[in-house]
């Protein structure tokens, strides 16, 4: 297993543009394996490779409790939103913190697959965020721009509240 230091607030890369992806190589394979190490090791639903450093268009997406249904997605595009959901959302590379974000309830996406075959992914409400969420990064946006309101600490998943 390799981790990848995410990058975190402020990091300039964060805030470029990725660029695409015109073939599969042995290093892009292992990025997308450590990055899925790395996505899973945080616990979290989506991971953008700008967030290792990486400057290409390759997000990983998984909302499944079980982590076991894994969306690689290189060069992926938003082909279709509709509806509209708000609620909080946070970012690996904005620890600790979360914020209400409005974002559509539904998402479709087109992208290429790790073997560089067409694939799409669609969802409905986290699924949902997760792809745009994602999509955003690879554009160097995260999603503090879109909070109303202020940034709110997060409370670890395992607290009860009294």
């Amino acid at each position: 297993m390799a981790l990848r230091n995410i990058r975190e607030i402020g990091d300039p890369v964060l805030t470029k543009r990725a660029k695409e992806v015109t073939e599969m190589t042995d290093r892009l394979r292992e990025l997308i394996n450590d990055m899925k190490d790395t996505l899973y090791d945080a616990q979290g639903v989506g991971l953008a490779a700008p967030q290792v450093g990486v400057l290409k268009r390759i997000v990983l997406i998984d909302v499944s409790e079980e982590q076991n249904d894994l969306h690689v997605l290189i060069n992926p595009v938003l082909v279709e939103t509709s509806g509209e959901q708000e609620g909080y959302e946070g970012c690996l590379s904005v620890p600790g913190k979360m914020g209400i974000v409005k974002r559509p309830s539904y998402a479709k996406a087109v992208a290429l697959d790790e073997n560089m075959q067409p694939t799409e992914i669609e969802g409905t409400d986290l699924l949902a965020r997760a792809i745009c969420h994602e999509l955003d990064h690879l554009d160097g946006n995260l999603y503090v721009r879109l909070v109303e309101g202020e940034l709110e600490d997060a409370r670890p998943a395992d607290e009860e509240e009294e």
